[in-house]
């Protein structure tokens, strides 16, 4: 519905009724359709078709997508002269509707201006992460790794605590650990690669560097601490495969930081001085206020007459 919403204010912001948009209407071309006395002009059309992306503008190509797109927009006209006519632009929850659209436009065009704009990410600066951070970018084919299994989260806090205070891993494996095939190689599993290990270990052990101890890390057979002790890593992936990755990540914590420190310059201005009704706040309820109690379950028939039976 506010999709619908949006779409009515935007062919009122194109399409005017009025005598001076029809003048107007004439420095922008010839109209290509009318509904009743309000004209579709050229100029109309093609920003509607420039405002569509890409993807949705190949499907309205050649003569025939040209006629298609036009009934769109004599549509999306009707609708709103007919919106107009039953009187739903004075209704006050469109009024509302209304401003809140006007307020968050308003508010992304300012970010677009003072953030988007002021804080983008060049391919020069994408490659220089890329070159400075491979490692990130390079495929692991198979992890080798050591762990201890114990039955409870409490033994495996324990197992960790010592290992923190300097205790070998090899030693204490082959007294605690429950696997005693490994157990006797120190914890020793090998090298694995994806889908050999259950999906908790691999996860966990994925996420190690080499050295690197896991917390308690649970799986089907109890708890492990987990030791990735090496890596066989294979190439690195190639830059055009992972640049539009890389442009995402770095234009996500640029702007993040700009947004972050442009709110905090405006919070300081005595005109933003912002007052917190906290007692207000405590009063509002998110639960909604007529909700429907649950429906006792019927009885069986054999429960109604069990009943009976008690009571004589």
């Amino acid at each position: 519905m506010k999709r619908i919403v949006v779409s009515i204010l935007c062919a009122g912001l194109l399409f005017s009724c009025t005598q001076k948009a029809a003048e107007k209407a004439a420095q922008q071309g010839p109209f290509v359709a009318k509904v009743g006395s309000a004209g579709i002009t050229q100029a109309d059309f093609e920003r509607e078709m420039k405002s569509l992306p890409d993807y949705a503008r190949q499907l309205f190509e050649g003569e025939a997508g040209k006629e298609k797109f036009l009934d769109e927009i004599v549509k999306k006209e009707i609708l709103y002269q007919e919106a107009l006519k039953k009187g739903i632009d004075k209704d006050p929850d469109f009024g509302r509707k209304l401003e809140e659209f006007r307020k968050l436009t308003l508010a992304s065009a300012l970010l677009e201006k003072e953030i988007i704009s002021k804080n983008k990410v060049t391919e020069q600066e994408v490659k220089d992460y890329y070159n400075k951070h491979k490692d990130d970018f390079t495929t692991t084919s198979q992890i080798r790794a050591s762990h201890i299994l114990v039955k409870t989260e409490a033994e495996a806090n324990k197992v960790l605590a010592r290992l923190k205070k300097g205790e070998k891993f090899e030693e204490i494996a082959k007294k605690e650990s429950l696997d005693a095939a490994s157990a006797k190689n120190g914890g020793d599993i090998g090298f694995f690669s994806r889908g050999q290990l259950v999906p908790e270990f691999e996860k966990a052990a994925a996420g190690l560097k080499a050295g690197e101890l896991s917390g308690p890390v649970k799986t089907p057979y109890g708890y492990h601490i987990i030791k990735v002790t090496d890596r066989k890593t294979g190439p690195v992936v190639e830059f055009d495969r992972v640049k539009d990755v890389i442009l995402q990540r770095l234009s996500g914590e640029r702007q993040k930081e700009a947004f972050d420190n442009y709110i905090a310059e405006l919070r300081k201005k005595s005109e933003y001085k912002v007052e917190i009704n906290k007692e207000a706040l405590a009063k509002i309820s998110l639960e909604p206020k007529n909700p429907e109690k649950p429906q006792a379950a019927p009885e069986k028939p054999s429960d109604a007459k069990q009943k009976k039976e008690e009571k004589k």
